[in-house]
């Protein structure tokens, strides 16, 4: 094993920016709308992750076709959505077993969103995050603060207050 000595000196040769980069940015929950679209959320807004039957869902009459209902948590009772549909994208598949659901929440309440597969955390720093025009469909565009490149691929960089906003209506 290497004294300590030698490992300090073997972190100095390295540059700055590889050795605190995993450190550097915010932190956002990556996720899968659909088939071929990621997008990401800011950990500021994400409240939980659950994994629930469709069955735990209470539908509602008379709601927008991306409503899927009801859900009581923890003796609160929220809306959940299929964000995908939302958007204008895929809707997640009806006849699944289980949904995947970030819960978001800001200072008027809280939201379910059903996404297709949750992915984990990645960090973002505020300068990787682009305008989404002309990179992203307009209409999608409302919905977000940006997009970013990570590993080939683009993220959406969702904007939690205008999806709120959006599903109170």
């Amino acid at each position: 094993m290497p004294d300590l000595p030698t490992l300090t000196n073997t972190l100095a040769l390295l540059p700055k920016k590889t050795r605190h980069a995993k450190n550097q940015g915010d932190t956002y929950l990556r996720f899968q709308l659909g088939e071929k679209t990621s997008a990401v959320l800011s950990m500021s807004r994400a409240q939980e992750v659950i994994v629930l039957p469709p069955g735990r869902l209470t539908p509602m009459p008379n709601m927008p076709p991306y409503v899927l209902g009801l859900l009581n948590r923890r003796s609160r009772v929220l809306w959940v959505i299929d964000l995908g549909k939302m958007l204008g994208l895929p809707e997640v598949l009806t006849n699944v077993q289980q949904y995947s659901i970030i819960i978001i929440r800001n200072s008027s309440g809280s939201l379910g969103l059903v996404v297709q597969t949750v992915e984990g955390v990645v960090r973002l720093t505020p300068d990787s995050i682009q305008s989404p025009h002309g990179q992203v469909s307009s209409s999608l565009v409302p919905y977000l603060r940006g997009c970013t490149l990570q590993d080939r691929e683009i993220l959406l960089v969702l904007d939690t207050e205008a999806i709120m906003g959006y599903a109170q209506r």
